[in-house]
Formats: C-alpha cells, sequence, structure tokens
C-alpha cells in the first residue's frame, strides 16, 4: 500500500485541496493512496480547521491504517451526494467514517441551498413564501439566519419546516449508506454554535434519528458531550474508532 502525502503545508491554516475531478476543497495534505485506506467525508468537525490533528490523522497513527481526511468546511450530506469523484473515492476504500452532519443544510421542499457550500442559502420555494408571507427572503445569505428568523416567529410553522428537513435527512442519510457499499461507522461530533437558539449540531438531528440508522451502518461512535475542547473530543473518537477496528481485525 502506498500513501504519501503531497503538497504539505508548514504552519498556518490546515492546506486544501481538491481530488480528481472532485469540486469540493478537503483538508490537506492530498495524498496519493493505491488500496487499503479509510476514507472520512464529512463536514466542518471532520477538516479541523482549528486542529494540528482531526480525528481521521489520529485514527491513522493509532490503526497505522492511512485514513484520508475528506472533510469540507460547510458540507453536509448534499454536496457529498453531489461530488462523484469523492463518492467514488469512498467506494473505493475498505471502510467509510461517516461525519453526521445537520439537516439544515440540505436542499428540500422549503429552499434550497448552494450545492458545496451547503450553509449558503440560494432561494424559497413558493411553499415556504406562502407559508411566511411576511418574510423578504431576499435577506438572507446563511441557512441558519434564515432559520433562525423563521424560529422567531410562530413554533407552529416552524416545526413544519424543522418536520421537512428531519425526513429529508433521513432519506438522504440512507441513501448515501447506501451508495457508499461499504462499512460505514458514523461519527457524531455534538458543537453548539452561536447562540444555539435553534439547537445543538447536528443541528434538527434527534438520537433516535440517528439509531434509526444502526441496521445499516457498522458502528455508531459519539463524541463525548461533556463540554471537553473540541481536540479532547477528536481524541475520544479516535481511541473509540480504533478500539473498534483493530478489535474486528482480532
Amino acid at each position: 500500500m502506498r500513501h504519501e502525502n503531497f503538497g504539505a503545508a508548514r504552519g498556518g491554516p490546515p492546506p486544501r485541496g481538491r481530488y480528481a475531478a472532485s469540486r469540493l476543497e478537503v483538508r490537506g495534505p492530498l495524498r496519493r493512496i493505491d488500496r487499503g485506506y479509510i476514507a472520512c467525508p464529512g463536514g466542518t468537525e471532520t477538516f479541523g480547521p482549528g486542529l494540528e490533528q482531526p480525528f481521521p490523522a489520529l485514527l491513522e497513527r493509532s490503526t497505522g491504517r492511512a485514513c484520508v481526511n475528506l472533510g469540507t468546511l460547510n458540507a453536509g450530506i448534499g454536496a457529498l451526494l453531489g461530488d462523484a469523484a469523492l463518492l467514488a473515492m469512498c467506494q473505493g476504500a475498505e471502510r467509510v467514517v461517516l461525519q453526521v452532519t445537520g439537516a439544515q443544510g440540505l436542499a428540500n421542499r422549503f429552499y434550497s441551498v448552494h450545492p458545496r457550500r451547503n450553509d449558503r442559502f440560494l432561494r424559497a420555494s413558493a411553499k415556504l413564501r406562502a407559508l411566511y408571507p411576511e418574510i423578504d427572503f431576499t435577506d438572507f445569505c446563511f441557512v441558519r439566519h434564515m432559520l433562525e428568523s423563521l424560529h422567531s416567529h410562530e413554533e407552529a410553522r416552524f416545526a413544519l419546516v424543522r418536520d421537512e428537513l428531519r425526513v429529508a435527512w433521513s432519506m438522504r442519510m440512507r441513501s448515501l449508506i447506501a451508495q457508499l457499499g461499504v462499512p460505514v461507522t458514523l461519527v457524531v461530533l455534538p458543537v453548539r454554535l452561536g447562540h444555539g437558539r435553534l439547537g445543538d449540531d447536528p443541528l434538527f438531528v434527534t438520537t433516535d434519528m440517528i439509531e434509526a440508522l444502526r441496521p445499516v451502518v457498522r458502528h455508531i461512535v459519539m463524541a463525548p458531550r461533556d463540554g471537553r475542547p473540541e481536540a479532547a473530543r477528536h481524541r475520544a473518537v479516535a481511541r473509540d474508532l480504533a478500539r473498534l477496528f483493530l478489535g474486528e481485525d482480532d
């Protein structure tokens, strides 16, 4: 197996790059890999912008297996489903460690998002404009800002939007896992962004929704929710993943 680094940078922010025909920028340094690797797709938390070693790097050190960080800033399920090149990399892996990202960044019957920057709001559907006739949706550039505004108006109406997002998330996750075609382990890295009025991340994704996927995945690993620093959460996740994977090899 060959898994060299290239394009590495010393100091400063983590390097970014694109594999093959992919349009998504993932965390570098990029890897030259032939076979026998673990693919780690995900969003901002997997990328680990403030970390020297996010969990894929720690997992590689613990297991001795190449762990390719395919984390993309502000990406969710939709970005990965829409990128054939990264999907192919995941399909060619021995296994996939997939970060559970929030439901807010999915295109749905109420609004559409940028296909790669899933945090970017593009437009409201006629259905959403009819539900909130008092709101000017041209005021919004980001999904979270838009949802916070909807949430501040009336809980009953907002519940319709939230339920739509949860249905979309469950359907897309099952579709993604089926397309991957290799053993999948889910990783949940909960954080709270901003003031947290909308809830914790992954946004709108409940424990029951995650547990409903257990029949179609190999493992589910949850980062600690005890307020420890981000680096410590990544260490805990890498430790749990290594224990599971090395245990399967015994």
